[in-house]
């Protein structure tokens, strides 16, 4: 069975200002998604899961609607902040989406089978695609196997200003050990810096491998993070800014025994846009991409 990938496109990006999931940037006005799921099927994927809101529904469908049908099997599944384990009710003045676990967990009556997931806003690179597809398709994987595509820190930066990331450590055999979550991360006289919760400006070693959201696992994940909602929810259900990251899940799950997540290298080169000051430089990126005949132009 083809492992399947879910595609995280919920999010309207704050800082970027619009909705970016449907920007042009490729030569022939491709999105970052067009580019991912593209890849995605050239490196053995079965399906496409798209998350998003049911309130954008209609401008996703306008752009990738006539693109994606008949190519490829995918199914569109709504993040709504109604959406929660029984027994809660999302408070009434909650206006912020509960985070990339709650994004994935709404997708558990459609994903059966090993499963990637990745953010709408990020180019991965085919290569990255390509050993996470060959790792969710071993036979009789385990339950909770999980595996996580790592890029060298310094190499995930914005010029115009700072980012957050999932910093990791991991053992000798390249398992994860932890994941923690850095903020306000720029790159200061020539050193990588996170700030930290006093104000200070702490160096981070730029070959550290970081998450940028591209995630594999197993399908009893998201029975797992349904659990840990549970307890997340009892917690945080009132405060307006609490989030449940997949991060978090995956550390719960490693610390508890419960699974064991590897990362996995890559020839790929990350970029994203985080900022609208991003834009130019990831046009100018795919243009490279298809001029060096990485890409077809058009895409589709």
């Amino acid at each position: 069975m083809k492992p399947t990938l879910v595609i995280l496109a919920a999010g309207m990006g704050s800082r970027y200002g619009g909705l970016k999931q449907v920007d042009g940037l490729g030569p022939n006005g491709e999105t970052i998604i067009d580019y991912s799921v593209f890849d995605a099927m050239r490196a053995g994927f079965g399906k496409v899961v798209f998350v998003i809101r049911k309130d954008i529904e209609k401008d996703f469908m306008d752009v990738f609607g006539k693109r994606f049908t008949g190519k490829f099997p995918f199914e569109i599944v709504f993040q709504e902040l109604d959406m929660l384990p029984k027994g809660y009710t999302c408070p009434p003045d909650r206006k912020k989406p509960w985070g990339t676990a709650h994004a994935v967990w709404v997708t558990r009556n459609v994903v059966k089978e090993p499963f990637a997931a990745i953010n709408a806003d990020d180019f991965y690179g085919y290569d990255a695609f390509k050993v996470m597809a060959k790792a969710l398709s071993k036979p009789n994987l385990q339950k909770g196997t999980f595996f996580m595509v790592g890029y060298q820190l310094g190499k995930t930066l914005s010029e115009q200003g700072s980012v957050s990331r999932g910093v990791c450590t991991a053992d000798s055999n390249s398992m994860l050990q932890t994941i923690v979550e850095r903020t306000q991360i720029e790159r200061l006289n020539g050193k990588v810096c996170y700030r930290d919760e006093q104000g200070k400006d702490i160096e981070l070693d730029e070959k550290l491998p970081v998450s940028m959201n591209f995630w594999g696992f197993t399908p009893d994940y998201l029975e797992s993070v349904e659990n840990m909602m549970t307890g997340f929810f009892s917690g945080s259900i009132t405060n307006a800014k609490a989030e449940f990251y997949i991060p978090t899940a995956v550390n719960n799950l490693i610390n508890d025994k419960k699974a064991t997540c590897e990362i996995l290298s890559t020839k790929a080169e990350w970029f994203g846009v985080t900022y609208p000051g991003d834009k130019p430089m990831v046009m100018a990126k795919f243009k490279a991409l298809v001029d060096k005949k990485e890409y077809p132009s058009p895409l589709w």
